[in-house]
C-alpha cells in the first residue's frame, strides 16, 4: 500500500463531496484526509458557499479555499477586448455560419479548478513553482457510483486519484440522504457555476423559478456575451444549447413542456 506524504480531499461543496468529507471525518475510509481544497470560481450559488461553511464546521481537518479569479468577470472583460488574447472558456454554445454550431472545448475546469488546487498542494508540500515534486499525494474525489464514468487517473505521476464513494458503491442518493440525516436542513444543491452551460433544461427552469437574483444575473451575462467576440471565437456565444438567448430558450422549453 502506498505511503502518501499528503492526503487531500477536493471539495466542490456539492452533494457528493460534502458527504464524502463528513464520511471521511467519521473514519469510514480509514484515516481522514490531511485537508480539503475548495477551488472557488467566485460564481457559485450562495447555497454552495453555505454548504461549504456547514461542512467546515463539522470536520476536524482544515478546508483551504483557492481561486484563479472570478470566472464571470474574466469572461466579460474578454468580450470584444483587443487586449485580452485568450481565456479559459466554459463550454459556451457558439453559432457559426449557416446556423451551425456547438459547444466550445471546456477549459475552465483546468484553469479555475485543477490548477489552483495543484498550486496549493505544491505549497503544502513545500515546493516552489517549477520544482520537481518527489513526494506522493493521494487526491480524494467525491464521485459517486452512478457517475463512475467520470473517474480518471491523474496526469501527474506524483498524484494518485482516489474515489472512495465508488469503491464503496455509494450513490448520489445515498450521499443526499446522509447529509439530511446529519442535520443539513436545506435540500443539498449541486456544485456548479451559476452560469454553467452544462445546466439541464430543468436546472435553468429551477433558476428562473426559484432564484430570481441568479436568473437576472445569468440573463444579463448571456446577453453580454454577444456584445462582442470572445478571443479566438468567430461566432456568437450562448449559455443555452439551443443557441437562442437564454430568456427566450427557457421560455420555449417551458411552452414545450406544457
Amino acid at each position: 500500500m502506498t505511503d502518501y506524504d499528503l492526503n487531500v480531499l477536493s471539495i466542490g461543496a456539492g452533494v457528493q463531496s460534502s458527504a464524502l468529507a463528513l464520511m471521511a471525518e467519521e473514519g469510514r475510509f480509514g484515516e481522514p484526509p490531511d485537508c480539503a481544497l475548495f477551488a472557488d470560481t467566485q460564481w457559485e450559488p450562495e447555497e454552495v458557499y453555505e454548504q461549504l461553511e456547514w461542512v467546515e464546521a463539522r470536520v476536524s481537518f482544515p478546508v483551504h479555499s483557492v481561486t484563479a479569479g472570478n470566472i464571470r468577470q474574466d469572461v466579460l472583460d474578454a468580450v470584444g477586448s483587443a487586449s485580452v488574447r485568450r481565456i479559459a472558456p466554459p463550454p459556451f454554445y457558439v453559432r457559426g455560419e449557416n446556423n451551425a454550431g456547438g459547444p466550445l472545448f471546456r477549459e475552465c475546469t483546468t484553469e479555475y479548478k485543477i490548477q489552483p488546487q495543484q498550486r496549493k498542494i505544491r505549497e503544502l508540500l513545500g515546493y516552489k513553482k517549477g520544482e520537481r515534486v518527489k513526494k506522493r499525494v493521494r487526491n480524494w474525489f467525491g464521485i459517486s457510483i452512478d457517475e463512475a464514468s467520470r473517474m480518471r487517473d491523474s496526469r501527474d505521476r506524483w498524484i494518485d486519484n482516489y474515489y472512495p464513494l465508488c469503491d464503496n458503491n455509494i450513490s448520489r442518493r445515498d450521499c443526499r440522504d446522509f447529509l439530511v440525516e446529519h442535520g443539513m436542513e436545506k435540500e443539498p444543491v449541486k456544485s456548479a457555476c451559476v452560469g454553467c452551460p452544462y445546466h439541464s433544461r430543468a436546472a435553468w427552469a429551477h433558476i428562473k423559478r426559484d432564484r430570481p437574483k441568479d436568473w437576472k444575473d445569468v440573463v444579463d451575462f448571456d446577453n453580454a456575451l454577444r456584445k462582442g467576440k470572445l478571443p479566438g471565437v468567430e461566432g456568437d456565444a450562448y449559455l443555452h444549447s439551443s443557441m437562442d438567448p437564454l430568456e427566450l430558450a427557457v421560455m420555449k422549453d417551458y411552452n414545450e413542456d406544457q
